[in-house]
């Protein structure tokens, strides 16, 4: 029989459970609030306590999971006595430290948030709302909420946020505003599909990316950042850590680092020796010489060598992750061959040596190169083939890699 108690009750490894007797089996968890820790002595009870009368107030079946990551003062102990339950990471860092949390979850959803009494963890009812109606990933946003006096330092509140947050979106297109926000909740399985694994405060950006990327629901509520509790600088550092988020959103969009400026590069350096002979500049005695047309021509290869890096980079990319497998990218799979390398290679190559004949001919019978311009290109041309037909060989070597690694996994 079902007690007649409605509102769930705490039992001291922090999982608030319905009040049932005899037979009747104790209910799944349904919610896990996990909360980084490191020396949070000063705030961590008031944390876990909040958490744990907001569960049991909406009657969710729940539990409040502590990830220490290396506390040296009383966190830990007074974490327990407030009813939280508490796993250790001894891999230091912000994104390991929730990574070993989540692991450790047992709730069907997750909601995180930091132990310094700056997020309100009597705000869970509308994370746990989103959650129930379908939301794979329900992210806090501090900018369109309220940011208290001294929660936030200016130089993170009008720019560093605002412009990592934008400069994410205009990769990946999340329509998040908030992307580094550290309160937000998702369901505890389509978390596990992304398999994230940064380390530190990047591991922020990371989950964002990677559920945008899985085309995973997000939903994004305005919420209130209050000033922390702690008695010590702040764990985050912002010059090192917002580098760390740049070269992670970087990193992830090979496209971005690499293919468009390669793209770009060669374009420029191809196009500047045709454009200057047909405006009539070229030679030594015109501004755009041979000088300018030069530094056009490492332009181009420069550009070439950064494609086959940025080509390379994609398509590792897509084999590793699923997150980041594209169709486009099966697509050139599908078409790319060594054979076809070599053949493109082979006719840039053929195009510039053709170009060298009237210019080689000119120089053999008067000693003098009138035209100069042609020259480069043609040199260009030739040097950008025979990087594409060893660029297609290195392509080649490492798709036989992994075709290898199938092969031993079957």
């Amino acid at each position: 029989m079902i007690s007649s108690r409605l509102l769930p009750e705490t039992i001291n490894d922090g999982v608030t459970i319905a009040d049932f007797s005899g037979e009747y089996p104790m209910p799944a968890i349904e919610v896990s609030v996990v909360m980084p820790c490191l020396n949070e002595e000063r705030t961590v009870v008031v944390c876990v306590e909040k958490a744990l009368q907001t569960l049991a107030r909406l009657g969710v079946v729940g539990e409040v999971v502590i990830a220490d990551n290396g506390s040296s003062d009383r966190s830990v102990e007074l974490a327990t006595e407030a009813g939280a339950r508490v796993v250790h990471q001894t891999q230091k860092g912000y994104g390991s430290a929730l990574q070993k949390g989540f692991e450790e979850a047992r709730g069907t959803y997750i909601i995180m948030g930091d132990c310094d009494d700056s997020y309100d963890f009597t705000d869970l009812e509308r994370y746990i709302q989103e959650l129930r109606a379908g939301a794979d990933l329900v992210m806090g946003n501090r900018l369109k909420g309220e940011i208290k006096p001294g929660a936030m330092p200016p130089l993170h509140r009008y720019f560093g946020n605002p412009v990592l947050s934008g400069f994410l979106n205009l990769l990946f297109r999340t329509g998040v505003g908030d992307c580094h926000c550290g309160m937000r909740g998702f369901r505890k399985e389509a978390y596990q599909s992304l398999g994230c694994h940064m380390p530190g405060m990047e591991f922020a950006s990371e989950m964002v990316i990677k559920a945008s990327r899985a085309k995973l629901k997000i939903r994004e509520i305005p919420i209130v950042l209050s000033p922390d509790g702690r008695d010590r600088p702040p764990h985050l550092r912002s010059f090192r850590d917002g580098w760390r988020h740049l070269k992670l959103i970087l990193m992830y969009s090979p496209s971005f680092l690499f293919l468009l400026p390669a793209v770009v590069m060669i374009a420029l350096g191809l196009l500047a020796a045709p454009v200057a002979l047909l405006a009539g500049y070229g030679t030594y005695e015109t501004i755009f010489g041979p000088n300018f047309l030069i530094m056009a021509a490492f332009m181009a290869i420069a550009g070439a060598q950064i494609f086959f890096l940025g080509l390379i980079a994609r398509l590792q990319a897509h084999r590793v992750d699923p997150v980041f497998a594209s169709p486009r990218v099966d697509w050139l799979l599908r078409t790319f061959s060594v054979e076809r390398g070599l053949i493109s290679g082979g006719i840039l190559s053929l195009i510039g040596f053709g170009l060298t004949i009237p210019v080689v001919s000119e120089w053999v019978r008067s000693g003098t190169v009138s035209q100069p311009a042609l020259w480069i290109l043609s040199g260009t041309l030739l040097v950008l083939g025979v990087q594409t037909m060893f660029g297609s060989f290195l392509i080649g070597v490492l798709e036989l890699q992994i075709e290898r690694s199938k092969q031993k996994k079957l």
